[in-house]
């Protein structure tokens, strides 16, 4: 095999075939297991003095919490938990404390990189803890303060990077902008002649991952928390749906019982199989993650700042005497996709057959590395995400079981912020930040197949490093859940992408041709002129959007109008024949959901959420039932109705047509109804609702007849214009009209009237509705300083996409939420969430005294800015 690399890899691979290897399990695996973790990656104490009698203790019979797995983020569990006053906590770990994967990691301490604001905070909070778990415990971090330095090597990562530097910078992150001479000033050995430039974090950098997770274990024993290592959790006891407690079996010893009223989940690559256990998908997966650490460097200084340079899929940090070269290369490799075998500080056999190009180009970064030998070419598992997202929440199958886990590489420096955000979120019954793109909720079982994690997998690693393009689209695990419009659409010229499972049409090009998205850019595409023409047809003529994707719910039985009603901020449960648009809040008046609800008949309605929202949405609906309402029926029927729009001033008429024995007329089919109507062959049910800005429909096809329905609109249509439209229209055209999206532009940190969508609370219905009395008080208290605003960027080249800074007067007040191109209104458009930093109420008089500026990768835009909607502010459209 060494035959096969170039000279320098191959004196590497020599060097590495003198490494003792121990205790091989498989080859087929290339797994061994080591007793303790590399001297090189750990200078803390294996054990806590504190800790020494553990074998001896006797398991209790009774817990307030369980937290399985002792890896950094369940100790941090633990220690928040306890913390914050809950000091009946007992956290397992069937092995020692680290000897999962927290023990091999690489250690960055890195608060630089992340578009979310969730994620940045996690960042800072877990770098500010780190510095001071040792005052607290005694125990030493290994903390260093070197910095860090983010390389662009070429134009669209510099655009990306300067994209991001900014949102850091408004997060509070102190992001610098360097040149390549100014990075090889810092960290002499790193090859600058390619650098265009450097993202210089002066006091991030690196922690012992052993060292932090020790001071997290006795900083929870020091608040109460009890912890037992080499005892393994064997299940979770459930009864109504809720978990009861946990079995577990100490080495040696028989079955126990621990009655507990939750259980964390933070059993890291093994997560998904405990998941299973009790019925809880968790479709996080393992993979090989390798990293090197060479021989002695002579001229490598301990206090060199941490090098990333993802166009070469490498991480670079001083080890010991020498280097760390990390790697996250373009492809992964999934590693036992149907088993997680047992075994504590396992490694895997090296592929350097696969990997060997990958080290070499990592390595001509440093070329001083090239010739040195290696101590060792490390490769241990590490488990990833379908999205890049972590696993965190409790799981919609079963109450008060909490899930932590696929940190997706960045455990450590995000593992004490994730572990205030659970314990948080387990005592107080609600997560205090943003967790839309975290919840476990998003999640949906036929990702835990075997097939669907080997192939995402693979995609998932190596996204970490490649250019994170706005419209980069999923490649892997397609196709799962088709509409059955898919072929249709596809002959109509359908450019798809993933939208929950689904393939969706995002645009349309030449039907003659196979479509593709790539080349990916910053800039316009070489189909931007197709999404306008789309956009452009819904304004003035009439467009067909497929939303099949979209969740869809029928909620029956006596008491269904009273239990959506309460959940509802509208009154849903008025007259039969009448869609609302509504939002669904928690206690604190935050918004949970949005969706629309429609009235059927007296007891039977069909709710409608977005596709990101599947499960949240059915969950909040079940736990309502399961409490109050259980003679409610609740069925998830998205797949029996493809839902087909259409939308645009003549949608009345191709309406009429395709119905010509009802009148569709305004007087007889107003705004908001809901009507059966024939098509063809098919009775099918319409609502005139638009999500887009123009008059428009939705219509309800039983899913055997939707090709019928669908031929029927296109033969049709042809007389007033009709236009196949994608997602990309659909995002324009409801950003030009200021329209909300949950999960994009509104969060669960954000209040109905912050969001500016406190039209839809109706305060005088019947029962009220969840949240009211918090959203009376908010609205005591006037304007709120902080709220959307919809943003016009005056200058039409410049693109929004997500994160860009907006700034009143020169000062930093807030971020787009979503941002698409406005072809109406000539020029990028977006939400914003505003907060003024005086607390000033955000009305008219605060946006007409500022001068607003947008920064876009560095460089400041004037914008327009409105709290009404820039296109059709009193509605006329719609409503004509």
């Amino acid at each position: 095999m060494f035959g096969l690399l170039s000279p320098s890899v191959r004196r590497i691979a020599v060097r590495q075939g003198s490494i003792e290897t121990v205790c091989c399990y498989s080859r087929q695996d290339r797994v061994r297991s080591r007793q303790l973790p590399a001297k090189t990656l750990s200078s803390g104490p294996r054990t806590l003095a504190a800790q020494q009698d553990a074998d001896q203790r006797i398991l209790p019979r009774e817990a307030r919490v369980v937290v399985v797995g002792g890896g950094i983020i369940g100790t941090s569990v633990a220690y928040h938990l306890a913390k914050l006053g809950w000091s009946d906590v007992v956290l397992l770990e069937k092995d020692k404390l680290t000897s999962g994967t927290t023990w091999h990691a690489a250690g960055l301490m890195v608060t630089y990189g992340s578009l979310s604001e969730t994620s940045t905070e996690i960042r800072k909070y877990s770098k500010a803890l780190y510095s001071a778990l040792e005052k607290e415990t005694g125990q030493n971090t290994g903390i260093m303060n070197v910095g860090f330095i983010e390389l662009a090597t070429n134009k669209d990562r510099l655009e990306e990077y300067r994209r991001v530097a900014a949102f850091n910078r408004k997060c509070g992150v102190d992001v610098q902008e360097i040149s390549g001479k100014e990075v090889e000033g810092l960290f002499p050995l790193c090859r600058s002649d390619d650098i265009l430039a450097g993202f210089y974090v002066e006091d991030d950098g690196r922690v012992n991952p052993v060292d932090v997770t020790m001071a997290l274990g006795k900083g929870a024993r020091m608040h109460g928390a009890k912890i037992f290592e080499n005892t393994a959790a064997t299940g979770v006891l459930t009864k109504n749906k809720r978990v009861t407690g946990v079995t577990a079996q100490r080495q040696g010893g028989g079955e126990e019982v621990i009655n507990c009223e939750f259980v964390v989940n933070c059993a890291g690559m093994w997560a998904r199989q405990f998941g299973e256990l009790a019925g809880v998908t968790i479709p996080n997966q393992a993979a090989e993650h390798y990293y090197l650490l060479t021989d002695i460097m002579p001229e490598v200084s301990p206090e060199w700042p941490v090098i990333e340079d993802p166009a070469s899929y490498t991480y670079i940090r001083p080890e010991g005497v020498g280097l760390l070269i990390g790697l996250f290369e373009p492809e992964g490799a999934a590693w036992n996709v149907n088993n997680i075998p047992e075994f504590s500080f396992g490694e895997i056999e090296p592929d350097w057959e696969r990997m060997s190009p990958y080290l070499e180009r990592a390595m001509s970064r440093v070329p001083a590395s090239l010739n040195v030998g290696a101590k060792k070419f490390f490769c241990g598992p590490e488990s990833f995400t379908p999205d890049l997202g972590p696993i965190v929440g409790e799981a919609p199958e079963l109450r008060n079981y909490f899930v932590a886990a696929g940190m997706n590489s960045i455990g450590i420096l995000s593992g004490g912020g994730i572990g205030r955000l659970l314990a948080t979120w387990i005592k107080e019954g609600k997560p205090d930040m943003d967790v839309t793109g975290m919840n476990i909720d998003r999640f949906h079982p036929y990702q835990s197949t075997p097939a669907y994690r080997s192939h995402r997998v693979t995609e998932s690693l190596g996204l970490v490093y490649k250019c994170h393009y706005p419209y980069r689209p999923s490649e892997s695990a397609r196709g799962v859940k088709r509409s059955p419009l898919h072929a249709h659409l596809k002959q109509a010229g359908a450019y798809f992408r993933d939208v929950s499972g689904w393939e969706g049409a995002d645009w349309y090009g030449n039907p003659e041709e196979e479509q593709t998205i790539h080349p990916l850019s910053f800039g316009r595409h070489h189909w931007f002129e197709n999404w306008a023409s789309e956009h452009k047809a819904c304004r003035e003529s009439v467009a067909l959007f497929d939303m099949s994707f979209m969740s869809k719910f029928e909620v029956s039985g006596e008491g269904a109008g009273d239990m959506l009603n309460k959940m509802s901020t509208s009154n849903v449960d008025g007259l039969p024949g009448v869609i609302t648009y509504t939002q669904w809040l928690n206690d604190d008046g935050k918004v949970e959901a949005d969706l629309t609800v429609s009235k059927i008949a007296r007891d039977k309605f069909f709710v409608v959420a977005t596709d990101t929202m599947h499960r949240h949405v059915q969950t909040l609906m079940e736990r309502m039932k399961e409490d109050y309402y259980n003679h409610v029926h609740i069925s998830d029927v998205t797949g029996a109705y493809a839902q087909i729009n259409i939308q645009g001033p003549r949608s009345r008429e191709l309406l009429q047509m395709l119905s010509p024995e009802n009148n569709v007329s305004d007087q007889d089919f107003p705004f908001r109804a809901v009507r059966t109507l024939d098509i063809g062959y098919a009775p099918v049910t319409v609502a005139r609702i638009t999500y887009v800005g123009e008059l428009g429909y939705e219509i309800y096809v039983p899913t055997e007849m939707a090709g019928h329905v669908y031929e029927m609109i296109l033969q049709h249509g042809e007389s007033v214009g009709l236009r196949h439209a994608g997602l990309k229209a659909l995002g324009s055209l409801r950003l030009e009209k200021g329209y909300r999206d949950y999960g994009h532009d509104v969060d669960n940190t954000d209040t109905v009237i912050q969001a500016g969508l406190g039209f839809t609370c109706d305060f005088d219905k019947p029962g009220g509705f969840i949240g009211k009395d918090s959203v009376l008080a908010e609205k005591e208290r006037g304007i709120p300083c902080r709220r959307v605003l919809q943003v016009l960027v005056q200058d039409p080249e410049p693109l929004l996409f997500h994160g860009e800074v907006l700034l009143r007067n020169g000062e930093q007040v807030g971020d787009v939420r979503a941002g698409s191109y406005g072809h109406t209104l000539g020029g990028a458009v977006g939400l914003a969430f505003v907060h003024s930093s005086d607390g000033t109420p955000v009305n008219k008089k605060y946006i007409n005294e500022g001068k607003w500026e947008i920064d876009i990768a560095g460089k400041k835009y004037p914008v327009t800015v409105s709290i009404r909607p820039l296109l059709d502010p009193a509605n006329e459209r719609i409503k004509q």
